[in-house]
Parts: C-alpha cells; structure tokens; sequence
C-alpha cells in the first residue's frame, strides 16, 4: 500500500513504518515536509513560514548563549523516542547534553530541553499530542511557543506530566531552569 506525501508516494515497507525505515529513505525521497513517526504512522507537515524560521533562529541564538558548557542547542534535528523504534519527532528545538554527538538522530537521554513553535497547522500537534510524548519519554523541560500571542510557556516534568513552570510576560521569556535565557518573543 502506498501512503501519499505530498505528490510522491512511498511504499510502506514490509511490517509498516519504522524509525530505521524512516531514516532509510534516500535522502530528498520526503522534501517538502517535516515527517514525523508516531506508533508506525507517518505524520507531514507543511515547512514553516519564515517568520517562524526567523523566530527558530533567534531563539537558538539566546539559548545557546545561555546553556553554557556541556550543553548545545540544535534545530530540527531527529529525535527518536522510547525503544519501540516507532517514534520519531522534529522539535523545532533542542537542548541536548551531548554535545558533539554525531549520527542523525538523538534519543530522549540525550535532551534536557524541547523546543515547539506552534503554528496554525502544528497548535493541536503541539499543544497535546507532542508534549504527551515528550512527557511519556521523561524529558525535563519542554517548552512551547505561540508566537501569534507573543507568549511561551516552559514546563517542567513532575510525577511523569509537565506542570507550567515559567511563563513569558509583555512577550520576554526569562528562564532559570534548565540553564539562565532570556528570550524576547517580540518580532
């Protein structure tokens, strides 16, 4: 069966989508879209717009200016989930604590910190789909961005949920967990 993405169609390989199945696809075969894996089903998104790309890079600036050492701040990179091999997001954002790590993915050990900016096609996704399964893999911190508000909100893990730690004020996010940022959400 194949699965449309976009105007390609990709075959499902034998026993459905897996994250090496995913990864395995030459590079370019899914251009066009962020895809994701959640529980064997592939999820595509559109790119972002640019006002949200802008946004990714001046919080990538003022994180890795407050994360400091043992600490390095990537964008959409692969981040694979759990060991079911079934579960693979694209955060706009993260914090690991393996710098210099190489290969095209990290896991959840290796991440302190997620990154989401919603957008009018990812609010839903992000909001509860995405922090639940950041949650379930024990990730400390997520933090989750609406730029049309000029808010963000950081949540911290407790008792296996996120609770609202830090939220922005007047469009200015100031963390002191899990390292000292301040980000201005204003365009």
């Amino acid at each position: 069966m194949a699965a449309p993405v976009g105007e390609l169609r990709v075959e499902t390989p034998p026993g459905g989508w897996t994250v090496d199945a995913l990864l395995a696809l030459p590079p370019g075969r899914l251009a066009g879209g962020v895809v994701e894996l959640v529980d064997g089903l592939v999820l595509v998104s559109p790119l972002a717009r640019l006002e949200h790309q802008r946004l990714v890079g001046r919080l990538w600036g003022r994180l890795t200016s407050g994360a400091g050492a043992g600490l390095e701040v990537l964008p959409g990179v692969n981040l694979v989930l759990g060991n079911r091999n079934n579960r693979l997001l694209i955060p706009d954002l993260v914090v690991s604590s393996a710098p210099g790590l190489e290969g095209v993915s990290l896991t959840e050990k290796e991440v302190v910190l997620v990154v989401e900016i919603e957008s009018p096609s990812t609010r839903v996704h992000d909001r509860i789909l995405k922090k639940a399964l950041y949650a379930e893999a024990l990730i400390s911190y997520y933090l989750l961005i609406d730029p049309e508000q000029e808010s963000a909100t950081l949540f911290a893990l407790a008792d296996g949920e996120y609770a609202p730690h830090t939220k922005s004020e007047g469009g200015v996010l100031s963390l002191t967990e899990p390292f000292t940022a301040e980000v201005d959400l204003r365009g």
